[in-house]
């Protein structure tokens, strides 16, 4: 199992609402929980072994696996911006590295596929991108700051 697989199997678990997933095969042991006072996702190596692989399934039905921001209704005191909320939990970046430029800043213009942040989870970076075309009305949480999952992220102006 690749880290692009593992890393695909923690969004669906992050959206599907399941509360554990376990995964055993050969020479990985991957247990994700959910739902808990602290979200928590544990990834363990362990030696070869001959056992057959063994999947739980999530408790809800399956959802669309795809790394981009969901989009809330707008708030009532911002009931004409819209509010894009991290998809994972992890620690938010506004820039790709140190040494390049930020992702988005306040006031840009940004269109659906763009990419406004990246949320590193088990050192993993997950590039979010805009399901919503509009302009950055305001950047809600500060880079390098840990996020959880829904937690809104970018207030963006469609109009």
């Amino acid at each position: 199992m690749d880290i692009k697989e593992i890393q695909n199997l923690i969004k669906f678990v992050a959206k599907s609402g399941a509360s554990e997933v376990k995964l055993e095969m050969d020479d990985i042991k991957i247990t994700i929980r959910t739902g808990s006072e602290s979200d928590t996702t544990i990834v363990h190596q362990v030696p070869a072994t001959h056992q057959m692989p063994q999947i739980a399934q999530p408790v809800a039905a399956p959802v669309q696996t795809e790394a981009v921001a969901p989009v809330a209704a707008p708030a009532d005191e911002d009931s004409k911006y819209i509010t894009i909320k991290s998809p994972i939990i992890g620690t938010f970046y506004r820039k790709p590295s140190p040494d390049k430029p930020l992702f988005v800043e306040v006031g840009q213009t940004i269109a659906e596929g763009d990419v406004l942040c990246i949320i590193e989870a088990m050192k993993l970076f997950n590039e979010i991108e805009s399901e919503v075309s509009g302009k950055i009305v305001k950047i809600l949480v500060d880079d390098s700051s840990p996020v959880e999952f829904d937690q809104p992220l970018f207030l963006v102006d469609p109009s």
